[in-house]
């Protein structure tokens, strides 16, 4: 099963406060192990939301909202995308994450969705579609 590990914003992140040298050298070493075990797919940081934006959609309608943005518990600072035999292994991998903010924060972990989890809504064409398009993803 593949999971999204989302880092939480804090304050400090969407001020811009970059990580420390020492917590930087924590997760790449984390990261090592992530890969060397199978588990990463990929990962990265995320600029605060000031230099991002929303689509708000309504109907045929598009509104963009430029950031950044009020509620920062609702905010991504960074995350990992997971190959994992459960969620179990995910919550076990995740309490060894460095801690990402040295104070309070929070990681949280989603399953992705797979071909199979649609059912029937997923029909044989826009399953193979579904097929072609990953591998091509996964060719780079």
């Amino acid at each position: 099963m593949r999971v999204m590990v989302l880092v939480k914003a804090t304050a400090d992140t969407e001020a811009g406060v970059l990580p420390s040298e020492e917590l930087l050298t924590e997760m790449m070493a984390f990261n090592e192990e992530l890969v060397k075990a199978g588990v990463m797919l990929a990962g990265e940081g995320l600029h605060p939301s000031s230099k991002g934006a929303r689509v708000a959609f309504s109907g045929k309608e598009r509104k963009v909202i430029d950031g950044p943005f009020a509620e920062t518990k609702e905010l991504i600072a960074g995350y990992w995308l997971w190959q994992v035999k459960s969620l179990d292994e995910a919550i076990e991998w995740v309490k060894r994450v460095p801690n990402p903010t040295g104070e309070e924060g929070i990681v949280e972990i989603r399953p992705v969705f797979e071909p199979d989890d649609f059912g029937d809504n997923l029909t044989p064409e826009v399953r193979e579609q579904e097929r072609r398009l990953r591998e091509q993803t996964e060719a780079g």
